[in-house]
Protein backbone atom coordinates (compact mmCIF):
# COMPACT_ATOMS: atom_id res chain seq x y z
CA UNK A 1 0.00 0.00 0.00
CA UNK A 2 2.87 2.40 0.80
CA UNK A 3 4.31 1.76 -2.67
CA UNK A 4 0.96 2.48 -4.33
CA UNK A 5 0.52 5.68 -2.34
CA UNK A 6 4.03 6.79 -3.28
CA UNK A 7 3.30 6.21 -6.96
CA UNK A 8 0.08 8.22 -6.77
CA UNK A 9 1.83 11.10 -5.00
CA UNK A 10 4.68 11.10 -7.53
CA UNK A 11 2.13 11.15 -10.35
CA UNK A 12 0.54 14.35 -9.04
CA UNK A 13 3.92 15.81 -8.14
CA UNK A 14 5.19 15.57 -11.70
CA UNK A 15 2.11 15.97 -13.83
CA UNK A 16 -0.23 17.97 -12.37
CA UNK A 17 -2.62 20.28 -11.22
CA UNK A 18 -6.13 19.37 -10.25
CA UNK A 19 -8.33 21.19 -12.76
CA UNK A 20 -9.78 23.99 -10.65
CA UNK A 21 -9.36 27.74 -10.15
CA UNK A 22 -5.81 28.16 -8.97
CA UNK A 23 -5.28 31.61 -7.59
CA UNK A 24 -6.37 35.20 -7.86
CA UNK A 25 -4.99 38.51 -6.80
CA UNK A 26 -6.62 41.85 -6.18
CA UNK A 27 -4.88 44.82 -4.68
CA UNK A 28 -2.74 43.37 -1.92
CA UNK A 29 -4.78 40.20 -1.41
CA UNK A 30 -3.87 36.80 -2.86
CA UNK A 31 -6.35 33.93 -2.81
CA UNK A 32 -4.71 30.54 -3.28
CA UNK A 33 -5.87 27.17 -4.61
CA UNK A 34 -7.16 26.11 -1.19
CA UNK A 35 -9.18 29.29 -0.75
CA UNK A 36 -6.79 30.99 1.68
CA UNK A 37 -6.90 34.78 1.44
CA UNK A 38 -3.58 36.39 2.25
CA UNK A 39 -3.41 40.11 2.95
CA UNK A 40 0.04 41.28 1.85
CA UNK A 41 0.88 44.40 3.84
CA UNK A 42 4.62 44.02 3.18
CA UNK A 43 6.56 41.71 0.86
CA UNK A 44 7.52 38.37 2.31
CA UNK A 45 11.28 38.25 2.84
CA UNK A 46 12.10 34.72 4.06
CA UNK A 47 10.57 32.35 1.54
CA UNK A 48 10.83 28.58 1.13
CA UNK A 49 9.73 27.18 -2.23
CA UNK A 50 8.57 23.56 -2.37
CA UNK A 51 7.83 23.48 -6.11
CA UNK A 52 10.37 23.86 -8.91
CA UNK A 53 8.16 26.19 -10.94
CA UNK A 54 7.82 28.54 -7.96
CA UNK A 55 11.59 28.56 -7.60
CA UNK A 56 12.15 29.30 -11.28
CA UNK A 57 9.61 32.11 -11.29
CA UNK A 58 11.06 33.67 -8.15
CA UNK A 59 14.41 33.76 -9.92
CA UNK A 60 12.84 35.39 -12.97
CA UNK A 61 11.24 38.02 -10.74
CA UNK A 62 14.73 38.99 -9.58
CA UNK A 63 14.60 37.61 -6.05
CA UNK A 64 17.61 36.04 -4.35
CA UNK A 65 18.32 36.87 -0.71
CA UNK A 66 14.62 36.57 0.06
CA UNK A 67 14.68 32.88 -0.89
CA UNK A 68 16.00 30.84 2.06
CA UNK A 69 15.03 27.36 0.89
CA UNK A 70 14.25 25.43 -2.29
CA UNK A 71 13.07 21.93 -3.12
CA UNK A 72 15.57 19.06 -3.55
CA UNK A 73 15.55 19.01 -7.37
CA UNK A 74 16.31 22.74 -7.64
CA UNK A 75 19.72 24.35 -7.84
CA UNK A 76 20.29 27.95 -6.79
CA UNK A 77 23.55 29.26 -5.35
CA UNK A 78 23.84 26.54 -2.73
CA UNK A 79 20.55 27.46 -1.07
CA UNK A 80 19.32 24.95 1.56
CA UNK A 81 17.05 22.16 0.34
CA UNK A 82 13.65 21.49 1.88
CA UNK A 83 11.12 18.75 1.19
CA UNK A 84 7.56 18.05 2.25
CA UNK A 85 9.03 14.85 3.70
CA UNK A 86 11.04 16.91 6.21
CA UNK A 87 9.88 17.32 9.77
CA UNK A 88 8.25 20.52 10.97
CA UNK A 89 11.28 21.25 13.14
CA UNK A 90 13.52 21.80 10.12
CA UNK A 91 11.18 24.44 8.74
CA UNK A 92 10.80 26.10 12.13
CA UNK A 93 14.57 26.35 12.53
CA UNK A 94 14.84 28.25 9.23
CA UNK A 95 12.28 30.85 10.40
CA UNK A 96 10.48 31.39 7.08
CA UNK A 97 7.66 33.89 6.83
CA UNK A 98 6.21 32.21 3.71
CA UNK A 99 6.22 28.63 2.42
CA UNK A 100 5.09 28.23 -1.18
CA UNK A 101 3.52 24.87 -2.00
CA UNK A 102 1.11 23.41 -4.55
CA UNK A 103 -2.21 21.54 -4.18
CA UNK A 104 -0.69 18.06 -4.08
CA UNK A 105 1.29 19.00 -0.96
CA UNK A 106 -1.74 20.65 0.60
CA UNK A 107 -3.75 17.44 0.25
CA UNK A 108 -1.14 14.72 0.74
CA UNK A 109 0.85 16.38 3.54
CA UNK A 110 -1.88 18.18 5.46
CA UNK A 111 -0.20 17.58 8.83
CA UNK A 112 2.91 19.49 7.77
CA UNK A 113 0.85 22.32 6.32
CA UNK A 114 -1.28 22.62 9.44
CA UNK A 115 1.83 22.55 11.61
CA UNK A 116 3.39 25.40 9.67
CA UNK A 117 0.24 27.48 9.91
CA UNK A 118 -0.16 26.75 13.61
CA UNK A 119 3.38 28.08 14.07
CA UNK A 120 2.35 31.34 12.42
CA UNK A 121 4.04 30.67 9.08
CA UNK A 122 2.02 31.72 6.04
CA UNK A 123 1.44 28.89 3.56
CA UNK A 124 0.30 29.62 0.01
CA UNK A 125 -0.71 26.88 -2.43
CA UNK A 126 -0.45 27.81 -6.11
CA UNK A 127 -0.40 25.85 -9.36
CA UNK A 128 -2.03 27.00 -12.58
CA UNK A 129 -3.73 24.52 -14.87
CA UNK A 130 -3.75 26.67 -18.01
CA UNK A 131 -1.81 29.49 -19.61
CA UNK A 132 -4.44 32.07 -18.65
CA UNK A 133 -4.18 30.91 -15.04
CA UNK A 134 -0.40 31.07 -15.36
CA UNK A 135 -0.55 34.83 -15.87
CA UNK A 136 -2.60 35.28 -12.69
CA UNK A 137 -0.17 32.97 -10.91
CA UNK A 138 2.80 35.12 -11.90
CA UNK A 139 0.98 38.24 -10.73
CA UNK A 140 0.12 36.54 -7.44
CA UNK A 141 3.80 35.75 -6.89
CA UNK A 142 4.58 39.37 -7.67
CA UNK A 143 2.09 40.55 -5.05
CA UNK A 144 3.52 38.21 -2.41
CA UNK A 145 7.10 39.31 -3.04
CA UNK A 146 6.74 43.01 -3.82
CA UNK A 147 7.63 42.36 -7.45
CA UNK A 148 4.33 43.31 -9.04
CA UNK A 149 5.91 45.40 -11.80
CA UNK A 150 8.31 42.62 -12.71
CA UNK A 151 5.48 40.08 -12.76
CA UNK A 152 3.49 42.33 -15.06
CA UNK A 153 6.50 42.58 -17.36
CA UNK A 154 6.76 38.78 -17.42
CA UNK A 155 3.16 38.58 -18.63
CA UNK A 156 3.69 41.29 -21.24
CA UNK A 157 6.94 39.78 -22.55
CA UNK A 158 5.42 36.31 -22.77
CA UNK A 159 2.37 37.54 -24.68
CA UNK A 160 4.50 39.59 -27.06
CA UNK A 161 6.75 36.62 -27.80
CA UNK A 162 3.74 34.36 -28.39
CA UNK A 163 2.26 36.93 -30.77
CA UNK A 164 5.51 37.06 -32.72
CA UNK A 165 5.70 33.28 -32.96
CA UNK A 166 2.05 33.14 -34.03
CA UNK A 167 2.66 35.59 -36.87
CA UNK A 168 5.33 33.28 -38.27
CA UNK A 169 3.52 29.99 -37.66
CA UNK A 170 0.34 31.20 -39.36
CA UNK A 171 2.26 31.25 -42.61
CA UNK A 172 2.84 27.48 -42.58
CA UNK A 173 0.32 25.98 -45.05
CA UNK A 174 0.35 22.31 -44.07
CA UNK A 175 0.83 21.89 -40.36
CA UNK A 176 2.15 18.60 -39.03
CA UNK A 177 -0.01 16.29 -36.94
CA UNK A 178 1.66 15.24 -33.71
CA UNK A 179 1.12 12.66 -31.00
CA UNK A 180 2.56 14.08 -27.77
CA UNK A 181 3.46 11.35 -25.28
CA UNK A 182 3.27 12.04 -21.54
CA UNK A 183 3.90 8.55 -20.11
CA UNK A 184 5.11 5.88 -22.52
CA UNK A 185 4.54 2.79 -20.39
CA UNK A 186 0.87 3.70 -19.87
CA UNK A 187 0.23 5.17 -23.32
CA UNK A 188 -0.82 8.51 -21.84
CA UNK A 189 -0.87 11.90 -23.50
CA UNK A 190 -2.03 15.37 -22.39
CA UNK A 191 -5.47 16.92 -22.14
CA UNK A 192 -6.23 19.59 -24.76
CA UNK A 193 -5.88 22.44 -22.23
CA UNK A 194 -2.52 21.31 -20.83
CA UNK A 195 0.50 23.60 -21.10
CA UNK A 196 2.36 20.99 -23.12
CA UNK A 197 -0.39 21.09 -25.74
CA UNK A 198 -0.33 24.89 -25.67
CA UNK A 199 3.40 24.70 -26.42
CA UNK A 200 2.81 22.19 -29.22
CA UNK A 201 0.01 24.14 -30.87
CA UNK A 202 1.79 27.49 -30.53
CA UNK A 203 4.77 25.90 -32.27
CA UNK A 204 2.54 24.92 -35.18
CA UNK A 205 1.76 21.31 -34.34
CA UNK A 206 -1.72 19.80 -34.61
CA UNK A 207 -2.59 17.66 -31.60
CA UNK A 208 -3.74 14.28 -32.94
CA UNK A 209 -5.22 13.30 -29.57
CA UNK A 210 -7.70 16.15 -29.19
CA UNK A 211 -10.28 13.70 -27.83
CA UNK A 212 -8.08 12.51 -24.95
CA UNK A 213 -9.98 12.32 -21.62
CA UNK A 214 -8.43 13.61 -18.40
CA UNK A 215 -7.15 11.16 -15.76
CA UNK A 216 -8.44 12.02 -12.26
CA UNK A 217 -8.92 15.65 -13.19
CA UNK A 218 -5.24 16.17 -14.06
CA UNK A 219 -3.63 17.44 -17.26
CA UNK A 220 -2.69 13.85 -18.16
CA UNK A 221 -4.97 11.80 -20.41
CA UNK A 222 -5.18 8.08 -21.07
CA UNK A 223 -5.12 7.33 -24.80
CA UNK A 224 -4.05 3.73 -25.22
CA UNK A 225 -2.16 1.93 -27.94
CA UNK A 226 -5.26 1.06 -29.96
CA UNK A 227 -6.25 4.70 -30.34
CA UNK A 228 -2.68 5.76 -31.10
CA UNK A 229 -2.45 3.15 -33.84
CA UNK A 230 -5.83 4.20 -35.23
CA UNK A 231 -4.03 7.42 -36.23
CA UNK A 232 -0.88 5.63 -37.42
CA UNK A 233 -1.02 6.99 -40.96
CA UNK A 234 -1.83 10.53 -39.77
CA UNK A 235 0.93 11.01 -37.18
CA UNK A 236 3.65 13.05 -38.89
CA UNK A 237 5.69 13.51 -35.71
CA UNK A 238 5.90 11.48 -32.50
CA UNK A 239 6.91 13.78 -29.65
CA UNK A 240 7.62 12.61 -26.10
CA UNK A 241 8.45 14.56 -22.97
CA UNK A 242 11.24 13.35 -20.71
CA UNK A 243 11.20 13.78 -16.95
CA UNK A 244 10.80 12.02 -13.64
CA UNK A 245 7.77 9.96 -14.70
CA UNK A 246 8.77 9.34 -18.30
CA UNK A 247 12.24 8.31 -19.45
CA UNK A 248 11.73 7.47 -23.13
CA UNK A 249 14.36 6.95 -25.78
CA UNK A 250 13.92 7.01 -29.53
CA UNK A 251 14.87 3.32 -29.61
CA UNK A 252 12.24 2.50 -26.98
CA UNK A 253 9.55 4.17 -29.07
CA UNK A 254 10.71 2.49 -32.28
CA UNK A 255 10.75 -0.92 -30.61
CA UNK A 256 7.26 -0.62 -29.08
CA UNK A 257 5.22 -3.52 -30.54
CA UNK A 258 2.92 -2.22 -33.25
CA UNK A 259 4.51 1.21 -33.52
CA UNK A 260 6.34 0.26 -36.72
CA UNK A 261 3.17 1.16 -38.66
CA UNK A 262 3.16 4.77 -37.40
CA UNK A 263 4.22 7.18 -40.14
CA UNK A 264 6.45 9.19 -37.79
CA UNK A 265 8.26 6.02 -36.71
CA UNK A 266 8.75 4.89 -40.30
CA UNK A 267 10.16 8.28 -41.27
CA UNK A 268 12.31 8.75 -38.15
CA UNK A 269 10.30 11.75 -37.00
CA UNK A 270 10.58 10.96 -33.29
CA UNK A 271 11.68 13.68 -30.89
CA UNK A 272 12.14 13.97 -27.12
CA UNK A 273 11.80 17.23 -25.18
CA UNK A 274 12.55 18.13 -21.56
CA UNK A 275 9.35 18.37 -19.51
CA UNK A 276 10.71 21.41 -17.67
CA UNK A 277 10.31 23.55 -20.79
CA UNK A 278 6.90 22.29 -21.89
CA UNK A 279 4.94 21.37 -18.75
CA UNK A 280 5.89 23.96 -16.14
CA UNK A 281 4.23 27.39 -15.75
CA UNK A 282 7.39 29.43 -16.27
CA UNK A 283 8.91 31.68 -18.91
CA UNK A 284 10.83 28.58 -20.01
CA UNK A 285 7.70 27.62 -21.96
CA UNK A 286 8.99 29.99 -24.62
CA UNK A 287 12.12 27.86 -24.95
CA UNK A 288 9.90 24.81 -25.21
CA UNK A 289 7.87 26.38 -28.01
CA UNK A 290 11.01 27.33 -29.92
CA UNK A 291 12.40 23.82 -29.41
CA UNK A 292 9.25 22.13 -30.71
CA UNK A 293 8.99 24.52 -33.66
CA UNK A 294 12.56 23.65 -34.63
CA UNK A 295 11.73 19.95 -34.44
CA UNK A 296 8.64 20.32 -36.61
CA UNK A 297 9.80 22.99 -39.05
CA UNK A 298 13.59 23.40 -38.91
CA UNK A 299 14.64 27.03 -39.24
CA UNK A 300 11.12 28.43 -39.49
CA UNK A 301 11.33 30.85 -36.55
CA UNK A 302 14.84 31.96 -37.44
CA UNK A 303 13.69 32.69 -40.99
CA UNK A 304 10.82 34.64 -39.51
CA UNK A 305 13.25 36.83 -37.58
CA UNK A 306 12.81 35.12 -34.20
CA UNK A 307 15.79 33.69 -32.34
Amino acid sequence: MKIINSIIILFFLVFGAWIRPVQSHGGNVVTDAAGRSIQVDAPFARIISLYGAHTRNLQTLGLNNEIIGICPMDSWDGKPKFSYHDGLEKFMAARPDLVLIRPMIDQAYAALVKGLEKAGIVVVSLQPGSVDEMFDYWLALGTLTGKGDQAGQMVTSFKEEIAGIGAVIRGIPDKKQVYFEAIHSRMKTFTPGAMAIFALETAGGVNIARDAPSVRGTNIAFYGKERILSHAHEIDVYLAQKGAMNQPTIRMIKDEPGFDVIRAVKENQIFIVDEKIVSRPTMDLLEGIHTIAEMLYPGVLEKGGLQ
